[in-house]
């Protein structure tokens, strides 16, 4: 196949585009060597315009990264994934596992000047235990059995049962009680706090938001961790990944998230000095899913066979640019809880008609295309529109598929209408996705089959022993042993591939060049952005 080079028509763009600059209600960057004269702004370019600033209520990325200026947590993580101290200074748990004790910093205060006290962290850590609470948090917090505040800076967490992920919960942001403590549950994800008037701790105080363009953060001189250098950050909001590039090139915009696609793009503009690009691992994979309602999917040898006709290393190398690997199973390979020991499936189409034939699928009527009971093997190959590295797969995919016999037919759509229409709802037949995983590795949202109803697990997965196993993996409080249990897990899934896992990803972002202070967070794109400075 020959190499597909994303550079020719993205270069076209730039040359032949004649980029009319409005009037901002925010500065355009400078970069180089005269951004040193006005180091006080960052410009962060996003394609997804936030919804709300509410972590209890949001779910997507584009808010959640604003979000992550405005709140503290009681506890945050580092680049390793270790849980630190953030609100909260220290904490004990009772050797049984169903006591937290968190002992809080004192003279925190929000925005708006009040200070932070223990009754802010009963306030917002109940919000998703209230009757009439319609979020989508609910089940983080299932296993709080109740929440007291000792003192003005002790609280107390008793569980229902040990729960070793308790500390990822503890990461949710602290919202300011004495603001919202009359709003009921049912109306709070409604309130104008979380679109107008959003306060909370963080490095960041909100200043304006103008849908569909721009939203504008000033850094908080009360920060208990320290004035943010960089006064003012902005969030644009530019929906299409080609005008993104547009505007980095042109200094419309400082930092954002380079494809792996157009990596050679951002290699032009980091040789011209417009840019530094950082590559690092991430907490994230990209899989296909197979609707196991389906009957086409639920050999297991076939999920096998499909896994077997891919080229993933080719991917890799050609779609990717080498910015990322092959992946195996469910996880990431920056957890503690990762293995490298077990099943994987390296290319060979032979095996992979092999295990089809052992499936009873053949070709009679010398169409190319597999049948059974009078069935073909024949199906849509869905994923999102204007994901590039995507549509590039299920291109690949299904030229791949078509050598053993089975017909992809790829498939694009808006994202909400995928999602919502049909990922949701389960009328899907296979789907290109990804997921990007949380700071703690338990992976019950996704593949408990108590979450087929109404959770993530929406390819229907099943598997009584894989059910105890993560029920074990929540209550096993010494890590090493959890470790034995993901293990056990990773190794059923890498067997039985529900899903075949495509690539674990690596993020590509463009920074100003003189800009200095950033950390290799594999979760956190804005870590620590209130030590960020240009030099």
């Amino acid at each position: 196949m020959k190499r597909m080079n994303p550079f020719f028509p993205i270069l076209i763009l730039l040359f032949l585009m004649v980029l009319v600059v409005h009037e901002q209600a925010y500065p355009t960057s400078v970069h180089g060597a005269s951004r040193k004269g006005s180091p006080d702004h960052l410009v962060i370019g996003t394609i997804g315009s936030p919804s709300l600033f509410n972590p209890y209520f949001s779910a997507d990325s584009a808010s959640s990264q604003i979000e992550s200026l405005l709140f503290n947590g009681l506890v945050t993580f580092d680049e390793k994934l270790k849980p630190q101290p953030d609100l909260a200074q220290s904490w004990d748990v009772s050797e049984d596992g169903y006591n937290w004790t968190f002992h809080l910093k004192k003279g925190v205060k929000f925005h708006d000047g009040v200070e932070f006290t223990a009754d802010d962290v009963v306030f917002s850590y109940m919000i998703p235990k209230k009757p009439g609470y319609a979020g989508p948090r609910g089940s983080d917090f299932e296993q709080i059995k109740s929440i007291r505040a000792i003192d003005r800076y002790t609280v107390q967490f008793t569980l229902k049962e040990p729960y070793a992920p308790f500390l990822s919960v503890c990461a949710y942001a602290i919202l300011p009680r004495h603001l919202l403590k009359d709003v009921p549950a049912e109306k709070l994800a409604e309130d104008p706090f979380n679109t107008k008037s959003p306060i909370g701790t963080g490095p960041y105080v909100f200043k304006k938001w103008k849908d569909g363009q721009f939203i504008q953060m000033d850094a908080y001189d009360g920060f208990h961790l320290g004035k943010p250098a960089i006064q003012h950050v902005y969030f644009r909001i530019v929906p299409d990944q080609n005008a993104q590039l547009i505007q980095l090139q042109a200094g419309g915009i400082d930092m954002m998230g380079i494809p792996a696609t157009d990596l050679a793009v951002g290699r032009l503009f980091e040789e011209q000095g417009k840019i530094k690009l950082v590559s690092q691992p991430s907490l994230a994979y990209t899989y296909i899913g197979y609707n196991l309602q389906n009957p086409l999917f639920q050999d297991q040898k076939v999920r096998q066979a499909l896994t077997y006709a891919i080229n993933r290393q080719q991917i890799v190398d050609i779609v990717l640019e080498g910015q990322g690997q092959v992946a195996h199973t469910h996880g990431s390979p920056l957890s503690w809880a990762f293995s490298e020991d077990l099943l994987k499936y390296e290319f060979n189409p032979v095996k992979a008609k092999q295990l089809l034939a052992e499936a009873g699928w053949t070709d009679s009527d010398g169409d190319g295309v597999l049948e059974k009971d009078g069935k073909e093997f024949s199906f849509v190959l869905m994923t999102n529109q204007g994901n590039k590295t995507r549509e590039m797969v299920s291109q690949i995919v299904q030229e791949q598929w078509a050598e053993i016999g089975v017909e992809a037919k790829p498939r694009l759509m808006e994202w909400s209408a995928f999602v919502n229409d049909y990922v949701d709802t389960k009328k899907f037949e296979a789907i290109i996705l990804g997921w990007s995983l949380g700071v703690d590795p338990d992976p019950t949202a996704i593949w408990h089959s108590k979450e087929i109803a109404s959770g993530l697990n929406f390819i229907s997965y099943r598997n009584e022993k894989v059910d105890r196993l993560l029920e074990k993996n929540v209550r096993e409080l010494n890590q090493d042993k959890r470790k034995e249990i993901l293990i056990q897990f990773q190794r059923i899934i890498a067997e039985e591939q529900p899903y075949t896992f495509l690539y674990y990803t690596n993020e590509i972002r463009a920074y100003p060049p003189t800009l200095v202070g950033m950390t290799k967070h594999p979760a956190g794109a804005l870590d620590q952005i209130y030590r960020w400075t240009y030099e």
